[in-house]
């Protein structure tokens, strides 16, 4: 399984990014997808998930309404809509496939991480 992270970057708060994740070497949409992101000094935090065909998802309270998970199974490839973004989202921000209920942070929680994609927002 390999996972590559891509579209971090800096912004001000109140700003957008959009989060891709690329997936090979597995049946993508046979596997339901996690965001997670890593704060400077803390621990692993799950973000959201989406489920394999992408009808559920879930959103840790932090982020609600303000991030949109999605995935285009076509294109092997999951999605993170970030809007309104706060200087608390500053993170590492990494994708991962696998897990079940409830989503952990941890990563032997998940068959599969990637290296990450680094958020910043600052003014």
């Amino acid at each position: 399984i390999q996972l590559v992270e891509s579209g971090g970057g800096m912004v001000q708060p109140g700003g957008s990014l959009r989060l891709s994740c690329a997936a090979s070497g597995f049946t993508f949409s046979t596997y339901a997808m996690s965001w997670l992101r890593q704060a400077p000094e803390k621990g692993p935090e799950w973000v959201s998930a989406i489920d394999a065909y992408g009808r559920t998802t879930e959103y840790a309270d932090s982020v609600k309404g303000r991030f949109t998970i999605s995935r285009d199974n076509a294109k092997n490839t999951l999605y993170l809509q970030m809007n309104v973004l706060k200087p608390e989202d500053t993170a590492l921000y990494f994708c991962a496939a696998g897990g079940i209920r409830p989503w952990g942070s941890r990563r032997y929680e998940y068959d599969s991480w990637g290296q990450g994609t680094r958020v910043t927002v600052s003014s």
